[in-house]
């Protein structure tokens, strides 16, 4: 075992690593996570406190809660790295950044805690396992006695590795993630305990449920939301955390399925298991809920022309769920625009289409110029994967620098590299705009769109290449029955049944009808 500080004040080192992947994305390599995150040392301490970190919430809030719990307490800033969603990670690049993280431990010397952020839906070129291998590989290095606490995603893909070698596991508890600065804060409460106390223990409960993506939203009358109200009425006493990660079906690993941790004081694992058990039954119990039901591409244009027709109809917001950037999807397919193109819909935006070769274009060409333009010109042309002309006019231009104002990223800065507006023709009318990026991802916030201009105001429907977290940002933009989540085709496609699977362990809940458990 190695020993830890032995100080007054805790030395507490902060690690992880931050992706989802979907299996049948393009690989993730050490490019992404540069443009990404990824920093080490003093460029990762640099930013623990800075009010504007290129950090998701939850680790400068642990360090903000951990300056009030333990005054003079150090942290030891390892390495984070976080790219956006996409495909595996490649192997190599994983390799290093596992034995770098080692290494960077070791040389620190004792420490008295670690602190992990986790999205917890990893992959590599060649393991299922990685964030796994990498709370082991500190485990291995700080020994059994030293706490280890980790936030992770609630589309996490939790395997038992994962649980033993936590002393406690918090999960969000928000979908849209609006929380996450409240889920660091309450990792640093429940290490300050461990620090007294010992560490805990987390106990899990597999499901062979997935969840299709839509169909996790937590609100009011929602199965996610009535679920995780419930496990909070558990938590008090000898349990720490109760955390119900519904997963990320689309990484296909043997790890997918509805996971339930609990997390509870020094020898209280059997408390905890019994927990975790009795919950998973009531998840179970509700599976039928988590069924999604899409609006069909015809039905979707259809309101969205009657939207821009009548003005006194409330907007509509269409969600290219199969397209989200936030899934793996490439933020590029062109179904959606060109069927509301060949309709005459008018008033719409788009927000955001990834395609730097056009929005280099548009830059290029500058303000107020006019070109055919060719989104997703370096398509394939095969399955969804299409191109689509049509004459366009240069509206505005941006370096897509951005500080987040609303919703999941609010008060962090974040890019979206060359950024263009362009006002597209369809069927002799010029008013669907789309906002061309060049830096993949989901349109998150309204900053996004802020940057060139399209007043909300003026729009009838905006059209979102997201699956969901989105709703928290445009909140005062919409009514939730006025967004129709879209049956498209795309890398991120609710429909379950229609994928190739070859790691997932089935029979499971939707794709078969007849699981059962336990």
């Amino acid at each position: 075992m190695r020993p830890s500080s032995g100080r007054g004040s805790p030395r507490v080192a902060l690690a992880g690593i931050f992706i989802e992947c979907n299996r049948w994305s393009p690989i993730r390599t050490a490019t992404d996570f540069q443009a990404g995150t990824d920093l080490a040392a003093a460029a990762l301490d640099q930013q623990l406190r800075s009010p504007a970190p290129r950090l998701l919430p939850d680790m400068p809030a642990f360090v903000a809660q951990m300056d009030e719990l333990a005054p003079g307490w150090e942290p030891v800033a390892l390495r984070m790295a976080g790219a956006q969603p996409g495909g595996p990670a490649d192997h190599a690049y994983f390799t290093a950044f596992l034995a770098d993280v080692v290494q960077r431990l070791t040389d620190a010397g004792p420490v008295d805690a670690v602190y992990v952020s986790l999205h917890g839906a990893a992959l590599t070129t060649e393991r299922d396992d990685p964030d796994a291998c990498l709370l082991e590989a500190l485990r291995a290095v700080v020994g059994p006695q030293v706490p280890i606490v980790a936030v992770l995603d609630l589309h996490a893909n939790v395997c038992a590795r994962v649980a033993s070698a936590l002393s406690a596991l918090v999960a969000y508890r928000t979908n849209p993630h609006i929380a996450l600065a409240e889920r660091g804060r309450e990792a640093a409460r429940h290490l300050h305990t461990l620090l007294r106390h010992g560490p805990g223990a987390v106990a899990l409960g597999k499901l062979p449920l997935v969840p299709p993506a839509p169909s996790q939203l937590v609100a009011p009358g929602h199965p996610y939301h009535d679920l995780i109200t419930l496990g909070q009425q558990y938590v008090g006493g000898a349990i720490l955390n109760v955390s119900l990660l519904g997963g990320f079906a689309l990484a296909d690993s043997p790890h997918c399925g509805f996971s339930v941790c609990v997390s509870a004081r020094r020898g209280e694992q059997a408390l905890a298991q019994d927990t975790a058990q009795a919950l998973a039954r009531a998840v179970w119990a509700q599976r039928h809920r988590f069924v999604t039901r899409l609006t069909p591409l015809p039905a979707a244009v259809q309101a969205a022309v009657q939207a821009g027709l009548n003005p006194e109809q409330p907007p509509v917001i269409l969600a290219d769920v199969a397209d989200n950037p936030g899934g793996g999807g490439s933020g590029h397919t062109v179904d959606l625009l060109q069927a509301l193109l060949e309709a005459g819909a008018q008033g719409v935006v788009l927000g955001v289409f990834t395609d730097p070769d056009l929005a280099g274009q548009a830059h290029a060409l500058g303000g107020g110029q006019s070109v055919r333009a060719c989104l997703n010109r370096q398509a394939t042309g095969q399955g969804f994967d299409r191109s689509l002309s049509a004459e366009a006019t240069v509206l505005a231009l941006n370096d897509g620098e951005f500080l987040g104002r609303r919703g999941m990223v609010a008060g962090t800065h974040r890019s979206m590299g060359p950024t263009a507006l362009l006002g597209v023709a369809g069927r002799g009318w010029a008013a669907l705009r789309v906002v061309v990026i060049s830096v993949r991802q989901q349109l998150l916030d309204p900053a996004q769109l802020d940057i060139v201009g399209p007043d909300l105001s003026s729009v009838r429907t905006l059209v979102v290449k997201s699956r969901g977290h989105f709703r928290a940002a445009f909140d005062d933009f919409k009514a939730d029955h006025r967004i129709l989540e879209v049956d498209c085709p795309g890398l991120t496609t609710p429909n379950l049944s229609t994928l190739p699977w070859q790691r997932l362990p089935r029979p499971v809940f939707p794709i078969d009808a007849d699981a059962r458990w336990p």
